[in-house]
């Protein structure tokens, strides 16, 4: 944090620098950027938190009753591809 003596150099080096004429044109820029920065930071941050809230929001849709502990995790079989007469296709062929 600046001094008040601190400041007051500042303001004085300010004031040769820019003249009377151009130094609250300055200012008022400066401000503005402060403003436009510490606007964008919050913003910043209000998505970075919403990001982070959907992330532990499982949907509903995806949710599987758990498993009991130990038990092996059974996949459905697979189904073979009919053929047009009804029967499951196979690799062989009869010859």
């Amino acid at each position: 944090m600046l001094s008040p003596a601190d400041m007051l150099i500042i303001g004085a080096a300010a004031l040769l620098f820019f003249g009377p004429d151009q130094l609250p044109k300055v200012a008022k820029r400066a401000g503005q950027v402060v403003r436009e920065v510490q606007n964008t930071s919050q913003a910043f941050i209000r998505e970075m938190e919403r990001a982070a809230d959907e992330g532990e929001r499982v949907p509903d849709h995806i949710v599987e009753p758990p498993s009991p502990a130990g038990a092996p995790v059974v996949e459905p079989p697979a189904k073979a591809p009919s053929t047009s007469s009804g029967q499951a296709a196979t690799d062989s062929y009869e010859v």
